[in-house]
């Protein structure tokens, strides 16, 4: 009697509020999968997104954030006339779980591989039990938003990696053909070279002009002639000017060389400043060599953004959200604490007890 008694006189009223949600995916065949990447953050764990928000709903991390924004402790401790279903607000944060875990029940909604959970909530007045309700949803979102950003990382770290790489090699690709450049004083070789051969094959017809010109002239004219003394000087100073050009593509010959040591000490000096001329061979093999590294580092670094690119739109295709299709509603009248059915229960077990005594007391009357 004093159980119905308290049940029915003392007992507060209890407002409960249900709501159920359940995580979707933009990717249909990866519903249920852990979050399109979170495998490797669990360590190849097969646990489904449900059941990692059925665990974080009765965690204590849960309670610590939803009591930091609502004070449960206040809001479950209010009927302090209530000693058996109010909270103790002198309890530790481990009886705070433990109460939640009485107050928050959270079940598998149409069995446990639907993938849908469902939330009861209770508390002393309907806009409390609202309020806690609306903080799980709150709460899991965000649970669910992070590990989605989480794996979103995972998936496109490597991708990001190799783009670091390949900015890099050709960052260096172009920094050393700027150096190339900048020491040669030369923009593009190729043209250059162009250049350089029609000069050389300028001043190698205007050799074979002249070695013509002065082999006509002797047929009619002695080597006093002033046009054929000309000539003669004409042609070593065209042949000379040969060489040089020559020298620059590292075709120089031992057989003009020594006919230039003959022409004095003006074109001494200028063998001396020719030996210093570049060889255009190799500085056109070097820049050859420099943009083909260039070219490379420019492909790698457009596969990789590329490959940036795709990874980021797989990681966003199987991103997760969380879809509440119950969402929590005020509720409008008390369901708990169910005073008939725990009345019945109360006085089950009473009778219970008593026939249990009933028997022991008469077993041992027979016994005497």
């Amino acid at each position: 009697m004093a159980a119905i008694y308290y049940l029915f006189a003392v007992a507060e009223d209890q407002y409960a509020t249900t709501f159920g949600f359940s995580v979707r995916s933009e990717n249909p065949s990866l519903t249920n999968s852990l979050l399109g990447g979170l495998a490797s953050l669990s360590g190849g764990s097969s646990s489904s997104d449900t059941d990692i928000l059925y665990e974080f709903i009765q965690s204590r991390a849960l309670v610590e954030s939803v009591q930091q924004d609502l004070d449960l402790v206040t809001l479950w401790s209010r009927p302090e006339e209530d000693p058996v279903f109010a909270y103790d607000p002198t309890g530790s944060i481990e009886d705070l779980v433990n109460y939640w875990q009485d107050m928050v029940h959270v079940s598998h909604a149409a069995g446990s591989g639907s993938g849908l959970l469902k939330v009861t909530v209770k508390a002393f007045t309907a806009r409390d039990a609202l309020a806690i309700a609306e903080a799980i949803v709150g709460k899991s979102t965000e649970m669910i938003n992070e590990l989605s950003a989480v794996a979103r990382d995972d998936a496109t770290r490597y991708a990001r990696e190799d783009l670091e790489q390949a900015v890099t090699r050709l960052k260096t690709a172009r920094e050393a053909m700027t150096r190339f450049r900048s020491t040669n004083r030369i923009i593009d070789p190729a043209q250059a070279l162009q250049g350089q051969l029609g000069l050389l094959n300028s001043l190698e017809a205007q050799l074979a002009e002249a070695i013509i010109q002065l082999n006509v002239l002797l047929q009619s004219a002695g080597e006093t002639d002033p046009r054929v003394v000309q000539l003669r000087t004409r042609i070593p100073v065209i042949r000379k000017l040969i060489e040089q050009e020559r020298r620059k593509f590292g075709l120089g010959g031992n057989g003009q060389a020594a006919e230039s040591e003959e022409q004095g000490g003006t074109a001494g000096e200028e063998d001396s400043l020719n030996e210093r001329d570049e060889d255009y061979a190799e500085i056109v093999g070097e820049f050859e060599r420099l943009t083909v590294d260039v070219e490379y580092a420019r492909e790698t670094y457009l596969a990789a953004q590329a490959a940036l690119d795709a990874a980021v739109a797989e990681a966003q295709r199987k991103s997760r959200y969380l879809a509440t299709y119950s969402p929590p509603a005020l509720p409008t009248s008390p369901e708990y604490p169910r005073r008939i059915e725990l009345s019945a229960v109360t006085a089950g077990v009473l009778l219970l007890f008593w026939s249990i005594g009933v028997l022991v007391y008469y077993s041992l009357r027979d016994r005497r």
